[in-house]
């Protein structure tokens, strides 16, 4: 089985390459990025390709499946820069896939694809993916599901598959995901059990989580089995602040809803903070979701609870971790922060 992975090199796709180069019924993997690693893993050849851009269909010929993979988060304040890379590109390849003859098609959706939905009883895959529109991540997460349902209807004969995970953590990507979201000045010496004064506990703050590599378990297991449609992605148990409190052995704090997204906000317009406001919106409302699909169909089970993602989560943040790929470089200290502060927080891809 030849398998083409595009975003092959960030948190996820780094982990899914992992997963099938272990799987002997894969015999041919060809990685997918804008910027080529230094990393290599067996049976594995690189193409430099972006989504936005790329002769996608010829990187595709010969291929069993495609897992499209590949998401910007940044830049956050030019929503038009995102769109064209996630929505656009995520059109062409979806339109490469059919031109190619692929035979097989996994998406990464989310959590965040789902309209607001309930804290107190989990949802299966029914329940309405009209995202939040108030995050640019809820937006297009959605989008691409109507996308998606078009292309079905119009290629019956390619197999699709939808994943929609939870919050995915790993060591390894720690470090992107403190750029991505919390920007160059959290110091990292501070996420230490003991260290971080309190966690703030936000009203409906209830989070799934899981680890890369029970992600990438997944998203194998939609590639070597004949299964369709969509599958939720998360480990137990739900997390809520006191939990992540537990965690980092801190204190909780009560804290208003309208008074943290004014801190977010205030810290996202003084470009001290990456992350828009929206994403907090978001987190508050996306639903829980039931994983029995995924469980009874794809035959999935995570070996991860959701309190090791998390603890991983933090101490990779502590140590800078990363590894040898562009989205996932190692914490850079003093210099990489300040190429951070230059090429501005929450304003480049």
């Amino acid at each position: 089985m030849r398998v083409v992975v595009v975003g092959a090199t960030g948190n996820v796709g780094t982990s899914v390459v992992r997963a099938l180069a272990a799987d002997d019924g894969v015999t041919s993997i060809v990685g997918v990025a804008r910027r080529l690693p230094e990393w290599r893993i067996d049976r594995t050849d690189w193409r430099q390709a972006d989504v936005a851009t790329g002769d996608l269909a010829r990187i595709f010929e010969g291929a069993d499946a495609v897992v499209h993979l590949a998401w910007l988060f940044q830049p956050t304040r030019d929503p038009t820069v995102t769109w064209r890379a996630n929505v656009l590109g995520s059109m062409r390849v979806f339109r490469a896939v059919a031109e190619a003859g692929v035979p097989a098609l996994v998406h990464a959706s989310s959590v965040g694809a789902y309209s607001p939905g309930p804290k107190d009883q989990p949802v299966d895959e029914s329940w309405p993916t009209h995202g939040w529109p108030g995050a640019a991540y809820g937006r297009e997460k959605a989008y691409v599901e109507r996308v998606l349902d078009v292309f079905e209807h119009d290629h019956p004969a390619i197999r699709v598959v939808r994943m929609r995970p939870g919050f995915i953590f790993q060591r390894v990507a720690a470090t992107e995901q403190r750029r991505l979201f919390a920007g160059p000045f959290l110091p990292r010496r501070l996420v230490r059990r003991g260290l971080v004064p309190f966690v703030p506990d936000l009203p409906g703050l209830r989070l799934q989580v899981l680890h890369a590599a029970d992600a990438a378990q997944a998203y194998r297991l939609a590639v070597t089995r004949q299964v369709r449609g969509a599958f939720n992605l998360a480990a137990e148990p739900v997390l809520d602040p006191h939990d992540l409190a537990e965690l980092l052995g801190a204190r909780t704090v009560r804290v208003p809803y309208g008074l943290a997204r004014t801190v977010m906000a205030a810290g996202w317009h003084l470009r001290l903070l990456p992350a828009a406001p929206g994403l907090l919106e978001l987190a508050l409302r996306i639903p829980l979701m039931k994983t029995d699909r995924a469980r009874d169909v794809l035959g999935w089970t995570p070996r991860h609870s959701s309190w090791q993602a998390m603890r991983e989560l933090f101490e990779g943040l502590h140590d800078g971790a990363g590894m040898e790929t562009a989205p996932l470089a190692p914490d850079g200290g003093a210099v990489g922060r300040i190429k951070e502060l230059a090429t501005g927080v929450g304003g480049h891809s």
